[in-house]
């Protein structure tokens, strides 16, 4: 499992004339940083790179904070068509991604929304999976905590804020984590709302960048882009890996 992450990051080093001259090396001599150098040269990367963080990160940001609310409020509040609106909000689930694709597109459209990042953000910030995520945690948060911030005069905001998405962290990491790599990842609908090099992420230049007009593709330049593609989702899983982890741990074990 380890191997292809290993050789790609081993490959993105090696001159491209020995990439298939010697297919049976672990490891390649005469490493080199040229790979790199010239990606940077070539394709405008530190903007696609620029790009993909900021789509991801807020759409991370906000698609978090939306789906806690929204769980909470179906988990420990009571209102008119609750049951109904969620299973509505369950059924979104089942449809999909490319179904949605063109009536979205239409819909950016109308909004003079295309090639910006309004339209690559806010598809994304809406979810079914977050809100049944967060719901579920929040549907065993202790009754007793929600009573006693009550008693110390705390409002439905103060006590969502202050005590129950605290104790939450390891669900909404784990929701955090899930989003960054799903929108870091996602190819189809920025390839299809954004039509300037200004405005697309990673994936969509990388997949330019190997389908561009040359006669020969640079695989060492193009597993050079591999590795700058992976290494944010990487981190971001490091960052979040202890509380990832704990929140698997707590739907496994029951006292």
């Amino acid at each position: 499992m380890l191997y292809p992450f290993f050789a790609m990051v081993n490959l993105s080093f090696a001159e491209d004339n020995t990439i298939f001259t010697q297919p049976s090396k672990i490891f390649y001599g005469n490493l080199t940083l040229d790979n790199y150098k010239n990606v940077f040269s070539q394709i405008p990367l530190a903007r696609y790179f620029l790009n993909s963080l900021i789509v991801a990160s807020i759409t991370t940001f906000f698609t978090v904070i939306l789906s806690a609310l929204a769980g909470y409020a179906f988990a420990r509040l009571n209102f008119k068509f609750k049951n109904a609106l969620f299973l509505t909000i369950l059924v979104t689930m089942l449809i999909p991604p490319q179904v949605n694709i063109i009536p979205l597109f239409f819909l950016m459209r109308e909004l003079h929304l295309i090639n910006t990042y309004a339209a690559l953000i806010l598809p994304g910030i809406f979810g079914g999976f977050g809100i049944f995520l967060m719901r579920q945690y929040f549907l065993g948060f202790p009754k007793d905590l929600e009573e006693s911030a009550k008693i110390d005069g705390c409002n439905i905001l103060e006590t969502f804020f202050k005590i129950a998405l605290p104790l939450a962290l390891p669900t909404v990491a784990t929701l955090a984590i899930f989003t960054f790599v799903t929108t870091w990842n996602s190819f189809m609908w920025p390839l299809i709302v954004t039509n300037t090099e200004s405005m697309r992420t990673l994936p969509v230049g990388l997949a330019i960048f190997k389908g561009s007009f040359r006669e020969v593709t640079l695989w060492g330049e193009l597993l050079a882009c591999s590795v700058i593609c992976t290494i944010p989702v990487i981190g971001v899983f490091l960052a979040g890996k202890k509380y990832f982890i704990n929140d698997i741990m707590q739907g496994g074990v029951k006292e």
